[in-house]
């Protein structure tokens, strides 16, 4: 059941912590990978990144963050590491192996002195090569109770939910008591922001006043510049004026296509449906259960 996992924000992550990620592209995966990744070696810790990537980039850390790999490779900070090398056994998924690196790992950073350790892996592919599921979910098991109980180390185990079943999903899942997320573009306490990714948007949650309105501005214009359809997720929403609603309109304006808000309260989707007519002509309320 749901309430059994705790839900963090990339930023927001403790060391003991063995999260999960099911991502719906590469925009969602760079920007929570790329985050954990730039906090890291930003805060001194130890940076594993383990993919299947031949090319072995790193997520956003130049094109977002502007930090070049090579400085904290050279460093020893960062190591990027295949993983034919970490977890494949004569191309077969190996647990056992994979935890075996993962305890070198613990074990070298300790000595090297770092503040924490960071252990990222993506387990697509693992789905695709013998072993299959019943070797990640025997991996997983083997990783949480190597990082679990340790007072430095998080890991972030990462799927494309696009090549996974409901099933398998949900049984991945449940290895994991926390669930990881985007940061949010701007929080304040009164007013949350945070980019969605699945649909692609914002989810908003608290008050939204004229105090906030540039903030709130700054966020959907980087949301409507990429194109596309937008949608933004209310649920959390208390409150919101008429001026931030124009300006929802105004971006659907820019957009030329769909703004939907999902999930709005009764009252907040009264208000759009009296006026949609005439004043904002170009917000659709979703499909959303509020109503």
């Amino acid at each position: 059941m749901e309430s059994w996992f705790t839900r963090r924000s990339v930023g927001e992550l403790l060391p003991g912590d063995h999260a999960w990620l099911s991502y719906h592209g590469r925009e969602e995966h760079d920007h929570v990978i790329g985050a954990f990744l730039r906090d890291g070696l930003a805060g001194a810790d130890k940076v594993i990144y383990i993919t299947d990537d031949g090319r072995g980039e790193v997520p956003d850390l130049r094109a977002r963050y502007r930090l070049e790999p090579e400085t904290y490779l050279r460093s020893g900070q960062l190591a990027i590491l295949p993983q034919e090398e970490t977890c494949l056994t004569r191309g077969v998924f190996d647990p056992a192996r994979m935890t075996t690196t993962l305890r070198e790992v613990l074990d070298r950073a300790e000595t090297e002195r770092f503040r924490g350790v960071r252990v990222t892996v993506d387990m697509t592919s693992a789905f695709r090569r013998g072993g299959g599921r019943d070797g990640v979910l025997e991996c997983e098991a083997r990783v949480e109770a190597a990082i679990s109980p340790s007072t430095m180390a998080m890991a972030i185990c990462q799927v494309d939910a696009r090549s996974c079943t409901p099933e398998e999903l949900t049984a991945l899942k449940e290895r994991h008591e926390v669930l990881v997320g985007a940061d949010p573009y701007f929080d304040d306490g009164v007013l949350s922001i945070t980019p969605t990714f699945h649909p692609r948007g914002l989810r908003l949650s608290g008050e939204l006043d004229g105090a906030r309105h540039a903030v709130f501005a700054e966020s959907l214009r980087k949301v409507v510049d990429r194109g596309g359809e937008v949608h933004l997720d209310l649920a959390g929403l208390r409150f919101i004026d008429l001026g931030a609603l124009s300006m929802m309109a105004g971006a659907a304006m820019h957009l030329d296509a769909r703004v939907v808000l999902d999930n709005p309260s009764n009252e907040l989707a009264d208000v759009v449906e009296l006026v949609s007519s005439r004043l904002l002509p170009w917000l659709e309320i979703g499909d959303g259960e509020a109503r």
